[in-house]
């Protein structure tokens, strides 16, 4: 072989290893950018998960006392029955005004912890907080609107606990 033959050979080889060596650099320029981009979705899919979870905790501790007002309403009503009948007799005014402040006291504790009564009469009938039990002509109030409770609704915070049992009107003079 030639000097010159030698020295084509030479900057062949030089100019192959430059080029695989290109093609290595390229190939793991972009394997560093494919783990770049699984550690960034990584994280934030780990941010995301975090913020899920805070909220679901302070959900959780935000509506923890569900059961425990769901106990307590019937205590509530048969309070409230309890002063309906005291007040139809004359007898016993001081143990109807005894048991009127215990009702105002555990009414008191339920709204001081987020539980409130839900609006029943002459309120739009709404099924999301109204449970119809029938419907009745009315005078006072439009088609659709609440004339009468016979349970009363509570919620807790934004949830509704025991939707209100309610009468709708059908308007003036419809049955």
């Amino acid at each position: 072989m030639t000097e010159q033959q030698n020295n084509t050979a030479e900057i062949n080889d030089e100019a192959l290893l430059a080029a695989a060596a290109d093609l290595k650099i390229a190939e793991l320029q972009a394997q560093l950018k494919e783990a770049s981009d699984r550690a960034l979705r990584t994280q934030a899919e780990l941010e995301n998960y975090r913020k899920r979870a805070q909220r679901e905790l302070a959900d959780e501790r935000r509506y923890a006392v569900v059961p425990l007002v769901r106990d307590l309403l019937p205590v509530v009503d048969n309070l409230q029955r309890a002063i309906d009948a005291a007040q139809q007799t004359t007898e016993g005014q001081g143990l109807l005004e005894g048991v009127k402040l215990v009702a105002s006291q555990l009414e008191a504790v339920l709204k001081q912890h987020g539980c409130r009564s839900i609006e029943t009469v002459g309120t739009p009938f709404d099924p999301n907080q109204h449970q119809a039990i029938a419907q009745e002509p009315s005078t006072e109030y439009p088609a659709g609107t609440v004339t009468r409770a016979t349970q009363v609704g509570y919620k807790l915070h934004d949830r509704v606990i025991r939707p209100a049992q309610v009468f709708v009107s059908t308007g003036p003079g419809a049955k």
